[in-house]
């Protein structure tokens, strides 16, 4: 860059106030020699310090803590100076200090400036006493540019690792992996983590110093360190997480699924209703389980909740594992749930594949799919001059899901014509054996042996009733009484159209799935308690729009009413405790495939546990404070070098 450029010569003669205000060049700044400053000696009256830009680089940070540590100049005079606007006498008050920190005043200038803006590169007066309102205006929101230089300053004045530890954090919530091909001095492919540490490097003097005079073996960039602080980091995030349940009951959503090296991975999310109401799903760990029988499974939970001081007591619900609530009976207000969206999906296709006529039409379907393909199709369509603007996307049938039947389905009755077309071109221009499908489903297969029946008794008895009778006993088999029960009582909470949904009895049904959390007296004054509920409820207009039982746990926390129906209450947290989909399963694992994909097929099970914690709880991680990750960090084992 220095042979782009011609440096202009300082003057000798050049004064602290005029090197101050003229905006400085930044490249012969970043060159000069560095001084040693007296700290003591530098003004603190703002209108006489030197811009910060114009001390050395090196000495930037030190001069700002240094006014930091000092705090803004507020001097307060008998009788400040007074100035004429409009012919009206005003002056500069010190009761203008009160409620702005920031707020600094000038005795050599008579004039105003901002503390934290003067630190970071701006000495912008302000001496319209007149209009003082102006003042709050330089503050503005919490995104201004006051706002961001008062962080800075705060930043500054702790200490001065932070920056290391924010740029690991920064690099780990946005999941760009500590991975390395080549981690040696002279690489220039070292991974992100070492890449971004020869960035910091570069910019900072101090951290290429401490790096620099470090022993080679004490520089604490190992790949170990690395996982040790990503692991310090995964586990104060799971432990905020427990502190934000503060011992409460709570349910477990667990699945399984294979990672890209073939490996059975045991996903488990914690749920939760908060103080506030709101329900709370939290990824808690990956497991890697050595079989998916009940009793590897089962170990692997107790083994995850008792590391992080879970007790079993306080289960509710559990999604996903049977067998884990079927084997013992220690807690009996706990209850196993299957994903009840899974379970009509599986009735739903389990009927098609049962019953003979139903599973030949979606088999004729499936393979009608496959042979009319999207080239033949849109080439149909052309040719028989219909159909311009119809949809071209039929779409292969989906094991358990409903929707892509039901989708194929609609896009082959709109399609119908271009699809019969694209059969005859198939059975004239196609290859051979393309013609013997496409001539198989245009003929459909012989009806000479069956008996006649009007087309209404077909599709009323034969199709429609025996169907429905099917699908009664698939949804009797996924769902168990209790299941049910629990479904229907969960309904009587609903607050829509003004609480119409209530039902006294099932409210209390309700209460005896859980007689861990509802004793005998508990019952009594619930029913007791039930009456005043749902007229207090029906009659205050803040629960006249509700939606849902989440939203009425808000607004019960909300209006304090959580404390005056505390059984009502407790019993809304418990349903909505209740989990009935594993769809935040499924993006755990649709995460895991983006952190362990055929790159990093070698990763091991802690790491990326501990990865995808940070990963999928970006928004916890962030908020952890940098001492309890730095102070777990050096418990965890002893280092030549503290951080």
């Amino acid at each position: 860059m220095d042979k782009y450029l011609i440096r202009k010569p300082r003057t000798q003669d050049s004064s602290p106030m005029q090197d101050s205000f003229p905006v400085q060049d930044s490249f012969s700044s970043s060159k000069r020699i560095r001084v040693d400053l007296n700290l003591e000696n530098l003004p603190s009256d703002p209108g006489l310090r030197q811009k910060i830009s114009s001390y050395h680089p090196n000495n930037h940070d030190e001069i700002r803590r240094h006014y930091l540590t000092k705090g803004p100049c507020q001097p307060v005079l008998n009788d400040f100076p007074l100035s004429y606007f409009s012919e009206k006498p005003c002056r500069f008050r010190s009761e203008w200090y009160i409620g702005r920190k920031w707020l600094e005043y000038s005795i050599d200038k008579d004039t105003t400036f901002c503390f934290y803006c003067y630190l970071f590169g701006r000495q912008d007066g302000f001496k319209l006493w007149n209009q003082v309102a102006k003042l709050d205006f330089h503050v503005r929101g919490v995104n201004s540019v006051h706002s961001q230089v008062v962080k800075k300053g705060e930043d500054l004045l702790k200490e001065k690792h932070h920056i290391q530890i924010d740029c690991i954090r920064f690099l780990l919530c946005r999941r760009l992996a500590f991975r390395g091909h080549d981690e040696s001095q002279g690489s220039s492919d070292k991974g992100n983590f070492l890449e971004f540490v020869q960035f910091l490097r570069d910019h900072n003097e101090s951290i290429n110093e401490v790096l620099q005079t470090a022993p080679k073996n004490c520089k604490l960039t190992h790949s170990n360190i690395q996982k040790h602080i990503v692991n310090a980091i995964a586990r104060e995030t799971s432990k905020d997480i427990i502190k934000d349940l503060d011992n409460g009951f709570f349910s477990i959503l667990v699945d399984e699924s294979r990672d890209i090296s073939m490996k059975e991975q045991m996903s488990l999310v914690l749920r939760y209703v908060n103080k506030k109401g709101i329900i709370i799903e939290w990824f808690f760990g990956i497991v890697h389980v050595a079989s998916t029988t009940a009793l590897s499974l089962n170990c692997a939970i107790e083994c995850l909740l008792c590391e992080h001081n879970l007790s079993l007591s306080n289960l509710r619900d559990i999604n996903g594992l049977k067998t884990l609530i079927l084997k013992e009976k220690e807690n009996k207000s706990a209850f196993y749930v299957h994903c009840f969206a899974h379970q009509l999906q599986l009735t739903l296709v389990a009927v098609t594949k049962n019953h003979i006529n139903i599973a030949e039409f979606f088999y004729v379907v499936s393979n009608l799919v496959i042979v009319v393909g999207g080239s033949y199709l849109e080439n149909g369509v052309r040719r028989s001059g219909r159909g311009l603007n119809q949809d071209t996307n039929l779409k292969c049938l989906g094991d358990t899901r409903w929707r892509s039947y039901y989708g194929t389905i609609l896009n082959l009755i709109l399609m119908f014509s271009a699809v019969v077309d694209v059969l005859e071109i198939i059975e004239e221009d196609g290859l051979s054996d393309q013609k013997v499908e496409a001539q198989s489903i245009m003929s459909g297969r012989s009806r000479r042996n069956t008996q006649q029946k009007t087309n209404l008794h077909h599709y009323r008895v034969e199709l429609f009733y025996t169907i429905i009778d099917m699908q009664l006993q698939e949804l009797n088999n996924h769902f168990s009484k209790t299941n049910t029960d629990l479904l229907l009582c969960m309904a009587c909470l609903n607050p829509s159209n003004s609480f119409v949904a209530f039902d006294k009895e099932k409210f209390i049904r309700l209460a005896t799935f859980y007689p861990s959390d509802f004793l005998g007296t508990n019952i009594l004054a619930l029913d007791s308690q039930l009456q005043n509920y749902i007229f207090d409820t029906r009659s205050n207009n803040f629960f006249l729009e509700l939606q849902g039982v989440s939203e009425l746990a808000e607004k019960l926390v909300s209006t304090r009413k959580h404390e005056t129906y505390l059984l009502v209450h407790l019993l809304v947290k418990l349903v909505l405790t209740l989990p009935v989909a594993t769809a935040i399963v499924e993006i755990n694992f649709s995460a895991m495939k983006y952190i362990k994909n055929e790159l990093r097929n070698r990763m091991g099970d802690h790491w990326m546990n501990d990865c995808l914690i940070l990963y999928i709880e970006k928004d916890v991680a962030c908020s952890i404070d940098n001492k309890n990750i730095m102070q777990r960090f050096q418990n965890m084992k002893t280092h030549r070098r503290q951080l």
